[in-house]
This record gives structure tokens, sequence and C-alpha cells, in this order.
């Protein structure tokens, strides 16, 4: 039996800070004043529902109190896939306009972080990478949330027509609305995070197992490899990483044998990308809907374990330095 050893794993405890609401859900329906509130912004709430749970005799299903929620029991949260977007926001739209008919396209989409940490799906033709980075929710702690009143008053428009009521003119009348917020003060986040050095080391460039990250005539190959080569070279110029290409790549531990043209990075190019990673993870900030969130610490766990997110439940068994390499799940046959 082949036993694959090494960093399988590496893992990671986020720790961030902000002010306010910056992942909303919008518009909610609630209950005030026994009058169905229908412009109240909610941002997003950790397993929140609007519903009491209670049906009236005609079906009707009662909506919660606006101001009936325990942020404590139902927690702020910025989903996964906001942190995602942002995160990879230098080239969050890049992949709408990849062309898997032109080599150059989707070889210049793998060469980058979107490519090999992100991952993409070209929905023409399938091609696809699968990301080796699973993010969580970033969850509050704090439960600062508040209910708003707000109103606003439009201006009245001198341009306005003025409407004619029993024969005398009368001028258009400001125009003024209500509603209602879900806001939140000082808010303080955790999360947790892993890179699978499984699915980062190996690219496939073949339709056998359906995962190929693109289309490759022969001899491109080998240009493709030195591509990602050169990319992650320059994340980190001190190490020497190599993207190798072969025919028959095979995934360890497998009966028969069968393999798929890919490219496999060494030990030096799965370290320069994990440490790049880590580095945009800790300088990660994010400023809308007038408030803010910036990650404050990472801890890091390189695991070599059989236990998927050790972290999370025993920070004392971690390894916060690298001290053996990776481990190789495929091999050239």
């Amino acid at each position: 039996m082949n036993i694959i050893t090494g960093i399988k794993s590496v893992d990671f405890k986020i720790m961030a800070l902000g002010h306010g609401a910056v992942n909303w859900n919008g518009p909610t329906q609630l209950r005030s004043d026994n009058k169905i509130v229908e412009n109240h912004s909610l941002p997003k709430l950790r397993g929140y529902t609007n519903l009491t749970g209670k049906i009236s005799d005609e079906g009707f299903s009662y909506k919660k109190n606006i101001a009936d929620i325990d942020f404590k029991q139902t927690p702020l949260y910025i989903s996964q896939n906001c942190i995602r977007h942002h995160l990879f926001r230098d080239q969050a739209f890049d992949i709408h306009y990849a062309n898997e008919n032109k080599i150059n396209d989707l070889k210049g989409v793998l060469a980058s972080m979107t490519g090999l940490v992100r991952g993409y799906v070209i929905a023409s033709s399938q091609c696809k990478r699968t990301s080796p980075l699973l993010m969580e929710d970033f969850v509050d702690e704090l439960g600062n949330g508040n209910f708003e009143q707000m109103g606003r008053s439009g201006g009245k428009d001198d341009k306005a027509a003025a409407t004619e009521i029993d024969g005398k003119k009368v001028k258009a009348k400001k125009s003024t609305s209500f509603f209602s917020k879900t806001t939140f003060g000082d808010t303080k986040y955790t999360s947790y995070g892993s890179i699978s050095i499984e699915q980062l080391q190996f690219i496939s460039l073949d339709k056998k197992f359906d995962r190929c990250a693109m289309v490759i005539k022969e001899g491109q190959g080998e240009e493709v490899a030195q591509a990602v080569q050169d990319y992650v070279q320059s994340l980190d110029p001190k190490l020497k990483p190599q993207a190798t290409f072969h025919q028959n790549y095979v995934r360890g531990g497998t009966i028969f044998e069968e393999g798929e043209n890919g490219i496999l990075l060494n030990n030096d190019a799965i370290q320069a990308l994990v440490e790049h990673a880590l580095q945009m993870i800790s300088e990660l900030s994010i400023r809308q809907a007038k408030s803010y969130m910036y990650v404050d610490e990472i801890l890091v766990d390189y695991n070599d374990s059989h236990k998927m997110m050790r972290i999370k439940h025993s920070e004392g068994d971690i390894d916060e330095q690298s001290n053996s390499d990776f481990a190789t799940y495929f091999y050239a046959k």
C-alpha cells in the first residue's frame, strides 16, 4: 500500500476587525406595529429567518418583529463568496474574457493566482481548475447590532408641473420615504481556511477525468508548464520552482495506474504559492456599503496529519513552520 507522507494541507485561522456590515442580503419582509414592512434592509445573519414558524388559519406565515433579532444566536457574517471576490479582486472579471480556443488566453489565466489558487470554469468548453483554497464564512463575535429607523425627504422640484385641482394650480409636493436598517457597530470576525496540497500541485491538461484546465495540442504542454514556472518564480525569486509537463501523471495508490497529461509543481513551487496566498489573506481588507473589514491576524498550521483542520479543534497540536516537504500525490509513469 502506497502511504503518502508530508504536509497534506496548509490550514489557517483568521481574526479580522471592522465596523459595520459589508455584506448585505437586501430588503426583507418583517413586522412593525402590526404592519408588514417591505423595505427593511438586513445584512447577512447566520441562520436567521424572517418567519416566526406560526401559520394563521388562512395559511399566512407570520413574520418576525423588526427588532426581534438575537445577534448571538444569529450572528453577522461575511460570506466566503464575498471574501473570495475581494481576495482575488484584481482578476475578478478577467475570466469572462478568456477564449479557450486561444492558447495564450488560457495560458495567461493558468499562470496566475486565479488559475492556480482561486480556480475557474470556462462555461463554453467546461475547461476548469478546481480551487485548492477552502474558505469559511467570517462570523462576527461581538453582536453589536442596532435597529435604525430612517427617513429620506426629497427636495421639491421647481421644474415639476403644477397640478390643477378645482381650477386652482397646486405646486408639486416634496417626496418623502421612510425605511429601516439593521446596522452594526464594531465587528470582530473569526474564520478558518485550508489549502489542499493535492489540488494545488497538479494541473490536469487532459479531458480523461473531466478536470482539464485547458485543451492543448502536441508540443504545447511544455510551453504552458514554462509559463506557469515563470509566474511562480516571480512570486519568490529566492526559490527554485519547477513546473514539469508529462503525458502520463498517475495518482498514487491507484490500481490500474491510468494517468493523464498534466503539470506537476515541485516543493519550491508549492511553497511560493502557499506563502503568496497566505500573504494575500493576511493583507485582505474590504471597504463597501459605508463599512469596512480587515484581517488583523492569521495563525497557520502546516498540517502533515490525517486530521483535517486540526487548528479548529486543537491549536496545541499545530505546526506553525514548514518542517517537512509537501506531500507528493502524483508520479510520472
